[in-house]
This record gives C-alpha cells, sequence and structure tokens, in this order.
C-alpha cells in the first residue's frame, strides 16, 4: 500500500454534485436529500484518484446559520455522498461570516485536513466551481483546478488549471 500525504479537496455543491441554478445564474446548494444528484463522472474519477491521493470535501453550508437550512439535513446529505463516493473526510463550514478562518475562501478546512493527516498540500489540489475554491487553494499552496461552470460571478483568480467536466481532472492528475 502507497503511504499517501497528498489530497485532492473538492467542493461539494456543483463540483461533486448537482446543483441549482437561480434565474440570476448563481449556484444554490441543494436542501434536500431527495434532490442529491452526482456529477458526471464523480465515481469514476474519485475511484482512480483515491490511490494515490485521499479524497476530502471541503464546504461552505451557510444556509444553516441563515436559517435556510438545516445541519441535520446538512449532514444527511454529506453522509450520503460520503458512503456512495468512498470520501475519506467531509469538512463543513456552516459560518456566513466571510473572516471565518473555516470558512472558504479562507483556508481554515484545507490546514485542519492536513493536521490531521500529516499532509504535503504543495503535491495536493483543490477542485471547485467557483472563486472562493479556489481562492482557498492557493491561500493553502495548493495547486487549484477550476471547473467552468459558467456561473454569472466573476473569476477574479487565475486557477492553475481550468477544465469542464470531472472526467477532465483526469488528463492533470495522472495516476
Amino acid at each position: 500500500m502507497v503511504k499517501k500525504n497528498k489530497a485532492i479537496f473538492f467542493d461539494r455543491d456543483g463540483t461533486l454534485i448537482k446543483t441549482f441554478v437561480s434565474k440570476k445564474n448563481i449556484p444554490i446548494a441543494i436542501k434536500n436529500i431527495k434532490d442529491l444528484r452526482f456529477e458526471n463522472y464523480a465515481n469514476l474519477v474519485i475511484n482512480k484518484l483515491r490511490h494515490k491521493y485521499y479524497i476530502f470535501i471541503i464546504t461552505n453550508q451557510p444556509d444553516v446559520s441563515r436559517g435556510k437550512n438545516t445541519k441535520k439535513n446538512v449532514v444527511l446529505i454529506n453522509s450520503v455522498i460520503k458512503t456512495k463516493l468512498k470520501i475519506d473526510k467531509i469538512f463543513t463550514s456552516y459560518s456566513d461570516n466571510e473572516k471565518n478562518f473555516m470558512r472558504k475562501p479562507n483556508p481554515g478546512m484545507i490546514y485542519k485536513a492536513k493536521k490531521i493527516y500529516d499532509l504535503n498540500l504543495k503535491k495536493s489540489y483543490v477542485v471547485g466551481d467557483r472563486c472562493k475554491d479556489i481562492l482557498a487553494g492557493k491561500k493553502s499552496m495548493c495547486k487549484t483546478i477550476l471547473i467552468n461552470k459558467k456561473y454569472n460571478s466573476k473569476i477574479n483568480i487565475i486557477p492553475d488549471f481550468k477544465i469542464n467536466n470531472l472526467k477532465d481532472l483526469l488528463l492533470i492528475i495522472k495516476v
């Protein structure tokens, strides 16, 4: 067995699972387990990468602190995702405060994983569909990969790589 010291940090909504998109073309997290749908190739990609990388999810779920969702719903959805995709660990920030160190674009969840799993972040990746995912990756010295979803939001930071779907990840991360 290969000793792992590197990880791939996936965003949750819009990256590994399908998300709703508002009329203004802005992503909205799912609030109910019945709405859970995996992105195309999620299982395939994770199964290939898990042999050499820890697989984590880092997710902001501020709707809990905003009173628009319950922690129970988020925990249930995360539990199903963790089981079905065989994720090593899911790190969740429920904070609505942009200055909270554990909330992306801040790198707190990544640093927490580094401490627990003794990771080399320079050999690790952050994969997401929004600027805050990429910024968290840059702040933690990980390589960054943006899945181009064409949301109505500015990308004001340049990722290391851009892809159009999860399967393209395997062209960047060789296993």
